[in-house]
């Protein structure tokens, strides 16, 4: 008589689903690898998470909830424009350097080339991309808003930017740039917003 299957925590396997994800990319994870890395039978895998897309989605999700969606919070927990920029920059800069972690941005990392068979997973990475520059947009429209940013401001422009800088550190952090380095790239980058602080 064969033995009950052994339990498993579910959020054990999918921290660990995650972190492959983040270090290997989407289509760098077979569903061969999650049987191994999980040490699940396949139909288990399925059973607890669906396809291996949906999958993935969740750990995405696990990520931003946890240690990736620590730049937006920094972003809308300081009191003044450029503290929030350099708060955001510098929690990038932390997430994606963490010891014994994988390097980079899982968001930025986790799709970036893919086969046309996994155009959704593309198109839904570059929607959470887009989710990120938003936010920093609400954050300088509200700096805007409230006077902390001149009239002529463009904050779409600066917004921008502020996004290409994020994953321009992940893309770094990934090719082995330690975090002091990084770190000394943070305020080159918020030069930029200096002419349009409204001086007191």
């Amino acid at each position: 008589m064969a033995g009950r299957p052994r339990e498993f925590d579910r959020d054990d396997a999918l921290a660990k689903a995650r972190d492959a994800f983040w270090k290997r990319g989407y289509e760098g994870v077979s569903m061969s690898d999650l049987v191994a890395i999980l040490d699940l039978a396949s139909s288990r895998i399925y059973a607890a998470f669906g396809s291996k897309e949906d999958l993935f989605r969740e750990a995405v999700s696990l990520y931003r909830d946890g240690e990736g969606g620590a730049p937006v919070r920094a972003l809308n927990a300081e009191p003044t424009v450029r503290k929030a920029i350099e708060a955001m920059l510098r929690a990038a800069v932390v997430t994606y350097t963490q010891p014994g972690r994988p390097r980079g941005c899982m968001v930025v990392t986790a799709a970036t080339n893919c086969t046309s068979d996994n155009d959704g997973v593309m198109k839904w990475l570059a929607e959470r991309r887009r989710e990120r520059n938003r936010a920093i947009l609400d954050r300088l429209e509200a700096a805007k808003a409230d006077g902390e940013l001149i009239a002529r401001a463009d904050v779409q422009a600066l917004a921008d930017h502020f996004s290409a800088v994020m994953s321009g550190l992940s893309v770094q952090a990934r090719d082995g740039l330690s975090r002091e380095r990084l770190l000394a790239l943070i305020p080159a980058a918020i030069a930029v917003l200096e002419p349009f602080l409204r001086k007191s």
